[in-house]
């Protein structure tokens, strides 16, 4: 059973910083591609960043340059630290993970990763940028 537990959401004024963890199993992390997701009220959930155990990693439009993917080995954990945000990222973050099968998946063309080719998810960590 694959588990993913975030953390790190809160509350933060626009311009400011953020960062998400996400811990999992040694299996998960070694086998898995993991992505974060957002979903803002009223919208649909989209991907926003994804790395796989050798650390390449693919980000939407919407984080490049300001947000940055990373993991720990040592910890299991996958991280997404978020800089210079706006209230336009206000949403639900989730951590998610598929088993690396496919490049595809993980590293789609325009980093449009599919919320349907994930197939586990964590719990979500609200983040909330005010103006």
């Amino acid at each position: 059973q694959v588990q993913l537990a975030e953390s790190g959401g809160g509350s933060v004024q626009s311009g400011g910083s953020l960062r998400l963890s996400c811990a999992t199993s040694k299996y998960t992390y070694n086998n898995y591609c993991m992505g974060w997701f957002r979903q803002a009220p009223g919208k649909e959930r989209e991907g926003v960043a994804a790395i796989d155990s050798d650390g390449s990693t693919i980000y939407a439009d919407s984080a490049k340059g300001r947000f940055t993917v990373s993991q720990d080995s040592a910890k299991n954990t996958l991280y997404l630290q978020m800089n210079s945000l706006t209230p336009e990222d206000t949403a639900m973050y989730y951590c998610a993970a598929v088993p690396m099968v496919s490049w595809d998946i993980c590293f789609p063309n325009g980093g449009n990763l599919g919320v349907h080719d994930f197939n586990y998810w964590g719990q979500g960590t609200q983040v909330t940028v005010s103006s």
